[in-house]
């Protein structure tokens, strides 16, 4: 851009002196013009002069005024167009004096044949100082001319120069604008296949990172139903075992405090690890799918949180491939719990549906909601939320669905729709009984 600046300048600079030749080739034009006009006329005059004064006719005085009266004028145009230029100040000083002497003497002839038929020497005499000072008159005006010549044959030349200047700067302008327009080409393009190459490696990472996410979530699932298997058939058990010592130990000895008190702490840790080995994987879901776990889930929740939860759920729900089952009941545990930790809301509505090709779960509480940046940023980019709304989005992506969370004053909304392939036969039996 700064070098387009400078060549516009250039060019600017040169395109003003050209005009400004081109203006002095045209005065140079309009110098010869009326020395030529100057001349004609005096000419014309002169014929006239000449006409009449050898037979007296008025046509030819009228004639001889008409051509007379503007050539003082015309003198006076061409020493203003000639005034920049002393040396032909100089011719022009003499030019007139003699223009003013020859018409003085056609005035004197035009006098004197008004008079009446002059004699043949003073006509003579008249002739011989008109052809005289047309002779001066001549040759001033040839130097004149000559001068002009000069003027405008340096004047082309200069004007040419500045052309050949302006081409030159207008091609050397092109082709380094050219070379200069490559070149930033060339980085521009560098730069975005930089730009792509890092992009490419961003999408590759995030990808990996997807599935290191995903594969985290898995072994996270297979780890909660390896420990939840393990307290159900083996801590469990033992327990189940202890109890049943301790009742056959107190049905020995009969009724004792400290014993007593030993069944009632070894009943509480029985229905603990019962309820730490649902949480980590409930069998229900395994069992009897997602609809007679999840509202045995509600029931449980709202008992212990004591918040009023109001469920949606068809008594016969179809089963569903095992992954979808297991992100639905994953969003639903991390909602609710959310909601038991930072909502403070004292009721929550819940709605699960299945229809042809899409799951629906829909989950809402009456609290306080999310900031507005913070479900932004969320939106947005995943980011500045914690660890339980991240995992609730990897799941559901990873099934190929889709999480909405929407906010207010009045409450939140988490929105989730999981894409199914085909309906299962389960499905197409209660549909055509009018359960669903």
């Amino acid at each position: 851009m700064i070098f387009l600046l400078l060549a516009a300048t250039a060019a600017g600079i040169a395109i003003s002196r050209l005009t400004a030749g081109l203006k002095w080739i045209a005065h140079t034009y309009d110098v010869q013009l009326a020395l030529g006009d100057i001349s004609a006329s005096m000419t014309v005059a002169g014929r006239a002069r000449a006409s009449f004064e050898a037979t007296g006719g008025q046509d030819l005085l009228e004639r001889f005024n008409v051509t007379v009266a503007p050539i003082p004028e015309k003198l006076a145009r061409l020493e203003h167009l000639i005034s920049d230029n002393p040396e032909q100040r100089d011719a022009m000083a003499r030019l007139k004096t003699i223009e003013l002497r020859r018409l003085a003497v056609y005035w004197a002839a035009i006098d004197r044949r008004k008079l009446g038929p002059g004699e043949q020497d003073a006509q003579t005499e008249t002739s011989y100082q008109i052809v005289e000072l047309g002779t001066e008159s001549d040759a001033v005006t040839q130097e004149m001319l000559r001068n002009e010549e000069r003027l405008l044959v340096s004047r082309r030349a200069a004007s040419s120069a500045l052309y050949v200047v302006i081409l030159w700067i207008l091609i050397a302008a092109f082709a380094v604008s050219t070379a200069l327009f490559y070149h930033y080409y060339r980085l521009l393009e560098a730069e975005l296949t930089e730009r792509e190459r890092a992009e490419t490696m961003a999408v590759e990472s995030q990808k990996a990172a997807r599935q290191l996410s995903t594969r985290l979530l898995h072994l996270q699932d297979e780890e909660r139903r390896k420990f939840s298997r393990e307290l159900h058939d083996s801590l469990g058990q033992y327990l189940a075992a202890a109890k049943m010592s301790l009742d056959a130990l107190a049905h020995k000895h009969g009724e004792d405090e400290l014993l007593d008190g030993a069944r009632a702490h070894l009943e509480q840790s029985m229905a603990e690890t019962r309820t730490i080995s649902y949480l980590l994987h409930p069998p229900l879901l395994d069992e009897t799918g997602l609809g007679l776990a999840a509202r045995w889930y509600l029931d449980g929740f709202s008992q212990r949180s004591g918040i009023q939860v109001r469920s949606e759920i068809p008594e016969e729900f179809p089963r569903m491939a095992h992954d979808v089952e297991l992100a639905l009941f994953r969003v639903l545990q991390e909602c609710l719990t959310n909601i038991h930790r930072h909502s403070k809301s004292n009721r929550a509505d819940v709605t699960l549906r299945w229809m042809p090709g899409e799951a629906y779960l829909r989950v809402r509480d009456y609290g306080g909601g999310i900031a507005a940046e913070v479900l932004r940023q969320f939106r947005e980019s995943g980011s500045n939320v914690g660890v339980g709304l991240a995992g609730m989005r990897e799941r559901v992506r990873d099934q190929g669905g889709n999480l909405d969370i929407q906010s207010d004053d009045s409450g939140v909304t988490v929105v989730v729709t999981m894409p199914l392939a085909a309906a299962p036969e389960s499905f197409v039996a209660l549909a055509g009984r009018g359960v669903l």
